[in-house]
């Protein structure tokens, strides 16, 4: 029963729903709620080998919701400014060593942070916060943001189509995994945030 429950689940992970869930996911992604792009365009990029997303339209939808969820946090700080978002941190779910660290990167690189940020884990779903702060031009943001956005979906999509070529087994089995591994992710992560309300 469950096999098939997840059977079921995969098989909307492919076509018009696979590919605007590519969109969704990376919004989410880039805003200021975590979310690992890895779980996104890895698995996709294996899928489209199996010609059920077009590897074209994964990369572009990838990059447009990178480019979607930069926009909101760049709004945040461009309209609502720095203390605002720190003194509602818990909402924004902020961690403020983290955007500590983007401000610096920020400041030592300029606008070209806002691609080099792309490129690295963690600083890439915070850099935009201080890149509105600034009120960095907004043209500037988004082909600066575009462009490493562009190169980190296209370098995930690539792996995940290339697993997908070496793989021995169905890519039905291999969605089955990638959405059972989520689950368990989000079992820990409403696990911790329960014991962490619990200890506050």
């Amino acid at each position: 029963m469950f096999e098939e429950i997840i059977v079921l689940l995969s098989k909307y992970l492919t076509g018009f729903v696979g590919h605007l869930l590519v969109f969704v996911f990376m919004t989410i992604e880039s805003s200021f709620i975590p979310f690992p792009s890895e779980l996104i365009m890895i698995p996709a990029g294996a899928i489209a080998y199996v010609k059920n997303l077009n590897i074209y339209l994964v990369i572009f939808l990838g990059t447009l919701g990178s480019l979607a969820g930069a926009l909101i946090n760049y709004s945040l700080g461009y309209y609502f400014g720095r203390k605002f978002i720190v003194k509602r941190k818990k909402i924004f779910f902020i961690n403020t060593s983290h955007l500590k660290k983007s401000e610096l990167f920020f400041e030592k690189h300029g606008k070209s942070a806002t691609f080099i940020a792309r490129l690295v884990p963690v600083i890439r779903q915070y850099i935009s916060i201080p890149a509105g702060i600034s009120k960095m031009p907004l043209k500037d943001f988004i082909l600066y943001t575009t462009l490493g956005s562009f190169i980190w979906v296209s370098f995930l999509t690539i792996i995940g189509y290339k697993l997908g070529e070496e793989m021995s087994k169905s890519i039905v089995n291999f969605v089955n995994i990638f959405v059972i591994l989520l689950f368990c992710l989000f079992v820990i992560l409403l696990l911790f945030w329960y014991f962490y309300k619990k200890l506050k």
